[in-house]
């Protein structure tokens, strides 16, 4: 009875809280003491002419960023209107125990004071930001801005930056040395190191670390960037600074000379411990085993980049240790670099490998959000067991369940989202860290290329239509040819889709369209493929990414069926064989404007053609557009092909939106907003057509005179939501142009502002 007295009083209590919102939050605060409400201002002032550097201007907020009390989603100037913490440190006595002392321990927050702030400092730290990036003549200064409570103030700082300080000249080292000669010529490739250039300490510093990187990939294993230093005199010509490139006169004698590559010892430890040792010498150096240990002789050194004899290079190091972290099979790598007493004439270093196996088997259970590029989202459920060393050459062999359940996001104008589903699977895949294919195949030594074989089986279930099953066997080459391009060859892939069962609904939609029903068809799709991506940041401010696919099916079958002298419909096990080709291409351009703001771009196109044996290209490869990766105005296979579109009274219209030829493109602006929330604005266009006519859907054929006409084109607003590992992303599409007829003249056709929403619920980025 008591414990239920105190818990009403403090739910009351609470109450009242929220209700008194800001105020009574400064009763306890002492004499002299103000309370901190956060950053009402930065003002920062270029001299006449000249813009804030973006980096400049990041550097003073990060150094000003100081939470206030009930700060809303980390910010340092906006707060959410119910400072309970603050309520209860204000009115609140903190028993010595009870529920209630557990109360205020929870709930009791700290007064942020500007005391604790103390912004004079953080002035002077600008102070020090505005040197260190050539601005000697500006300065920073800070008022409080206080309302009628003299106990609270939030903090404006001002900024005059004054211009900034270009380099003159730049001296060298004098080439007396060879690792002056070394320094000078690396130094003399920089970007930043050049007249007219504005001074900028971390820009010095960046040239230090590029230098000496570039000097202990040439043998000079230990030297460091403190070992270079600048001389700066702004006297020479005011307002400019000359500088001049020195080396420290403290420098050891070790770090001043280039060394060789010594011996090579690679120890395998077991992951119990224990063990008797094996010793092997390989052209890689000496590897030691302590046995029983399941490892092929090969596999250690196809991942060591170094060579004895040859100078040592610490971007050996870095290759050598990423060779054998991606093979999977290791949960510890250390790797000791030590000089040979012996070799004193012949600088050498040796090289100690250490490597500890993981457990061999693993379990994992998941349990996910999926989204898919068809705005189906839905809970899932993944459990696998890997074996990561199968046959002792860091073969991966997985056997996975899953099982998904998931409803389509982005409303219809004109039907409602009833396309739920669920699926269940099983699949089994073993990969290889090599290429088991012959050597003319470029490839790059740097990286583990993989071979894979997988053989999966799934239920798609749709209720009110159908319920399919779909097999599929697969054998393929992942491998790197540089170090931007990532290859993909499928040299074989066999699906067999067949319809289990189907409804009355499906079925009238299969005789109304012999079409669509030719695509459902149970079949086998024999396949071959080549993906080619390329991807690359290009600098600190721009990004691209280029991806194209081609795949053929069937034509390797219908030769060897034309060669034995079957005609007409050829059939694999009793079923027919479907007979295709089909080419994708996507670019993605990214553009950082300022800050953490992004200006992204998409073009995406794609086309297939069924011949020979196949009336249909497969409904599943089959393109589609509309929906949270697509545009986005529009629901997912609810425009297309061309300006067709399904009769009001067709109400199952959604099978008849696929088309043989796509296009889309995208331009998408990206902003932060508060901490890990991120605004998007975006413009969207798209759609599909078929190659061949087709009566039933007229409109739906691609024609030059109509294609700018037949594109849908919708616009909107996102938030993103970035916690790290997980990108939740929510986007709302306005749609401008439908490419079919609305009854609405004019380009601007959409029937009512309410009709051309559509919200997408996803996860990651669109693109």
């Amino acid at each position: 009875m008591k414990t239920s007295k105190i818990l009403f009083e403090t739910l009351a209590a609470l109450l009242l809280a929220s209700s008194l919102g800001g105020c009574s939050t400064t009763s306890r605060i002492g004499d002299g003491e103000i309370l901190y409400t956060g950053v009402k201002k930065i003002d920062i002032t270029p001299a006449e002419g000249e813009k804030v550097p973006s980096g400049l201007s990041s550097q003073i907020t990060e150094v000003v960023k100081v939470k206030p009390n009930n700060s809303l989603l980390g910010s340092a100037s906006y707060r959410y209107p119910f400072p309970l913490g603050l309520w209860v440190y204000n009115h609140w006595d903190n028993p010595p125990k009870g529920i209630k002392h557990w109360l205020y321990e929870k709930l009791v927050e700290e007064p942020v004071l500007v005391s604790n702030v103390r912004p004079e400092v953080r002035a002077r730290m600008i102070d020090e930001i505005l040197d260190n990036n050539g601005y000697f003549r500006g300065n920073a200064t800070y008022e409080l801005a206080q309302g009628k409570n003299k106990k609270k103030a939030s903090i404006i700082y001002r900024v005059n930056t004054g211009a900034p300080y270009m380099l003159d000249s730049i001296i060298l080292l004098p080439d007396t040395t060879h690792l002056a000669h070394l320094i000078d010529s690396i130094a003399s490739k920089s970007k930043y190191l050049r007249k007219g250039e504005r001074y900028s300490t971390d820009s010095l510093s960046a040239e230090r670390v590029r230098i000496t990187n570039a000097l202990r990939n040439r043998g000079y294993y230990f030297f460091k960037p403190e070992y270079i230093e600048y001389l700066a005199d702004s006297t020479i010509n005011p307002g400019s600074i000359a500088l001049k490139m020195t080396v420290a006169r403290n420098i050891p004698q070790q770090a001043r000379v280039p060394y060789k590559t010594g011996s090579i010892t690679t120890y395998i430890y077991r992951n119990q411990g224990g063990g008797t040792p094996d010793t092997v010498d390989t052209r890689r150096g000496r590897v030691i085993r302590y046995m029983p240990s399941k490892l092929r002789d090969d596999l250690i050194p196809s991942c060591i980049s170094f060579r004895e004899g040859r100078t040592f290079s610490v971007r050996n190091m870095n290759r050598t240790q990423s060779n054998l972290a991606r093979l999977g099979i290791f949960n510890g790598i250390n790797m000791t670099v030590t000089p040979d007493s012996l070799s004193a004439s012949d600088r050498r270093l040796n090289v100690v490998i250490e490597c500890t196996y993981d457990k061999p088997l693993e379990a994992s259970l998941e349990v996910n959000v999926a989204s898919k590029s068809n705005s189906y989202l839905g809970p899932g459920l993944t459990f696998s067991v890997t074996n990561r060393n199968l046959f002792g050459g860091g073969e991966l062999f997985n056997v996975a369940l899953t099982g998904t359940y998931e409803w389509q996001t982005g409303s219809s104008r004109d039907r409602s989202s009833i396309f739920n589903s669920y699926e269940f699977g099983l699949s089994t895949s073993l990969s290889f860290p090599r290429l088991l294919a012959p050597r003319f195949i470029p490839r790059s030594r740097r990286e583990v290329n993989w071979t894979r074989v997988s053989l999966s089986a799934d239920i798609l279930n749709r209720p009110h239509y159908f319920r399919m099953a779909q097999f599929n066997t697969a054998f393929s080459y992942d491998w790197q040819s540089s170090k931007y391009i990532s290859n993909t060859l499928t040299l074989f892939k066999l699906t067999y889709t067949k319809l289990l069962n189907t409804t009355a609904d499906f079925d009238s939609i299969m005789n109304a369209n012999k079409a669509i029903a030719q695509s459902f068809r149970n079949t086998f799709i024999p396949q071959l493929s080549y993906s080619f991506i390329f991807d690359r940041q290009m600098d600190r401010d721009n990004t691209i990414n280029w991806q194209f696919t081609v795949q053929e099916a069937g034509n390797i079958f219908w030769s060897i069926y034309e060669a034995c002298g079957k005609k007409g419909e050829k059939k694999l096990f009793g079923t027919p064989f479907s007979q295709f080709v089909k080419g994708t291409m996507q670019v993605v351009y990214g553009r950082r404007l300022w800050g953490e703001n992004w200006l992204v771009s998409r073009i995406a196109a794609g086309a297939a053609h069924a011949y020979g044996n196949s009336a249909q290209v497969p409904y599943s490869e089959q393109f589609y557009c509309g929906g949270a990766n697509s545009v986005r105005a529009f629901a997912v296979r609810s425009i297309g092909p061309g300006s067709y579109r399904a009769p009001a009274d067709k109400v199952n219209g959604y099978f008849d939106q696929t088309g043989t030829f796509k296009f889309e493109a995208n331009v998408e602006y990206r902003f932060p907003i508060l901490g890990p929330l991120h605004g998007a604005l975006f413009l969207d266009a798209g759609n599909v057509w078929l190659l061949e006519n087709d009566p039933d859907r007229p409109g739906s054929k691609l024609k030059a005179s109509t294609f700018f006409k037949d594109l849908a084109l919708g616009t909107g607003v996102g938030l993103r939501f970035d916690i790290s590992m997980l990108i939740i992303r929510g986007d709302l599409g306005i749609g401008i142009h439908a490419p079919y007829d609305t009854g609405r003249h004019g380009y601007y056709n959409m029937t009512s502002f309410k009709n051309s929403l559509a919200f997408h619920l996803a996860i990651g980025y669109p693109f």
